[in-house]
C-alpha cells in the first residue's frame, strides 16, 4: 500500500507579503528574499558566500544540497537592490555571504529562530514558520503561475521530478476546491 505524501506547508501570496513587509533589517531582508525567490533551504543560505555573488552581472551561484542540481541564477531587481545594501552594510571582506556573529555561516536554528519570528509579529501561523516553508511557497507559487513543470524542478534544483510534482498537487487542491465553492455558489444562484 502506498503512504500518502503530505503536501507542503507554503505562505499564500499574501503572507509573503505581509512577511517582507515586517522585515526591516537590512541583513534578513536579503536573506528572505533570496530563500524565497530562490526556493533555497536554510542550510543552503549559510553556504552562500560573497564570492558567489556577482553584482555587476546580478547573478548568484546557488550550492544545492541532498543531491540537487547547483547552478547561477539570474536575480530580480529586488535581490539585487537588498544583496546590494547588505553587501554596503556586511563589508566586501571574503568569507560567508551571510555571516554570524563569530564570521561562521548563519546556522539552519538562527534562519528558523528568524522565520518564527517574523510570521509570528505578521501573524502567520505557526506551523508554516519554518524556513522551508520558503522553498514550499516558492515552488507552489510558480505552479499556481502555470509554470512548467521542467522549469520548476530546475529552478528548486530538483534532480528528480517526483520531487516537484508536490507543487502541482498542491495546486490541483486548491483548483479543486475553488470549483468546489463555484459549483456550491451555482447550486445556490439556480
Amino acid at each position: 500500500m502506498r503512504r500518502k505524501r503530505t503536501l507542503p506547508k507554503y505562505l499564500t501570496t499574501e503572507e509573503i507579503a505581509a512577511l517582507f513587509s515586517m522585515i526591516d533589517d537590512v541583513r534578513d531582508r536579503a536573506i528572505f528574499r533570496i530563500a524565497y525567490h530562490r526556493g533555497l533551504r536554510a542550510s543552503e543560505i549559510g553556504l552562500l558566500r560573497l564570492a558567489d555573488y556577482r553584482s555587476q552581472s546580478g547573478r548568484l551561484f546557488v550550492r544545492r544540497l541532498k543531491g540537487s542540481n547547483s547552478g547561477e541564477f539570474l536575480l530580480t531587481d529586488v535581490e539585487n537592490r537588498s544583496l546590494l545594501a547588505w553587501i554596503e552594510e556586511r563589508g566586501r571582506v571574503p568569507g560567508p555571504l551571510f555571516p554570524s556573529r563569530n564570521r561562521n555561516p548563519i546556522s539552519r536554528d538562527r534562519l528558523d529562530e528568524l522565520m518564527k519570528n517574523y510570521c509570528r509579529l505578521t501573524g502567520i501561523p505557526v506551523e508554516k514558520a519554518h524556513m522551508h516553508s520558503l522553498k514550499h511557497s516558492c515552488g507552489t507559487h510558480l505552479s499556481e503561475m502555470g509554470k512548467d513543470v521542467a522549469v520548476i524542478r530546475d529552478w528548486l534544483g530538483h534532480r528528480n521530478v517526483q520531487n516537484t510534482m508536490i507543487y502541482l498537487e498542491v495546486t490541483n487542491k486548491a483548483r479543486d476546491a475553488a470549483a468546489e465553492s463555484l459549483r456550491r455558489w451555482g447550486d445556490k444562484a439556480a
